[in-house]
């Protein structure tokens, strides 16, 4: 893994419409239509210096609309190689470390970086570039989409209980995954390359767990456990985001979200 950080510029040639409340109900002329969700990975830390533009991209463009058809998702997922460079990133685990690893071994000639942006497991892109991520959201609009669907969640003490349908029929199994964000964080970094700011993140992963397996036309329960420290109070400000993925973190072929 290459620890290093990339950093572009550049004018967003997109239109984003109003944020939604539910990204798995965008608006649309037709009710029965298939959403298109678009879920935008960016792998960042706390400790580069060149990751706050990313994060303000990700703040800028999650939950809206674009042009090209889909609502965005963004999970910011935090990765822990920075953190022996005199900040620890309080949001931080090895699982997304790895899981950035996986998609550079198939998507970067480059390796891993920060800030990395990936869309639907298919492109990956500096995390700032707001060039390529509406080239890449043009492409993405292009393909085939499963149509996933929160049908329930209910927030308890000890997790969340959910219901969700699945329509189309696969050739392979697809792997359901289910993350869960704090919509908003803050930190006061004290050291490192980013000393002295205030950084702010919008729907930062606090869990990311395979949760079941589709084929066909179905209609599921799960379980969720809360991560250490999640709040459980209604209304807290967290999400749940759920998406349906080829096997081994290939392509993502539908999502939705809903709060929590």
């Amino acid at each position: 893994m290459q620890l290093r950080s990339m950093f572009a510029v550049s004018l967003s040639l997109f239109s984003i419409g109003p944020p939604l409340t539910a990204a798995h109900q965008p608006e649309s002329p037709a009710a029965n239509k298939s959403p298109s969700v678009a879920i935008v990975e960016l792998f960042t830390s706390e400790g580069c210096s060149s990751c706050p533009p990313a994060d303000a991209l990700l703040q800028q463009i999650h939950l809206k609309q674009v042009t090209s058809g889909q609502t965005i998702v963004g999970i910011s997922e935090h990765v822990t190689y920075w953190n022996s460079l005199g900040w620890k990133d309080p949001y931080s685990s090895p699982l997304y470390t790895d899981r950035q690893s996986t998609y550079a071994s198939r998507l970067s000639s480059e390796g891993s970086y920060t800030p990395q942006m990936v869309l639907n497991g298919r492109d990956q892109f500096v995390g700032s570039d707001s060039r390529a991520l509406d080239r890449a959201l043009r492409d993405d609009a292009k393909q085939a989409h499963f149509d996933l669907r929160i049908v329930n969640s209910r927030l308890s003490a000890d997790g969340v209980d959910v219901s969700f349908s699945f329509s189309g029929r696969t050739s392979k199994p697809l792997d359901v995954v289910a993350v869960l964000t704090d919509d908003a964080d803050r930190s006061n970094v004290l050291r490192g390359e980013n000393s002295g700011r205030l950084l702010a993140h919008v729907s930062v992963a606090r869990s990311l767990t395979k949760v079941a397996t589709v084929d066909g036309n179905t209609e599921k329960s799960i379980h969720l456990p809360l991560p250490e420290g999640f709040q459980v109070t209604q209304g807290s400000g967290h999400h749940l985001v759920l998406f349906v993925q080829e096997a081994h973190q290939g392509v993502i072929m539908g999502a939705a979200t809903a709060s929590l």
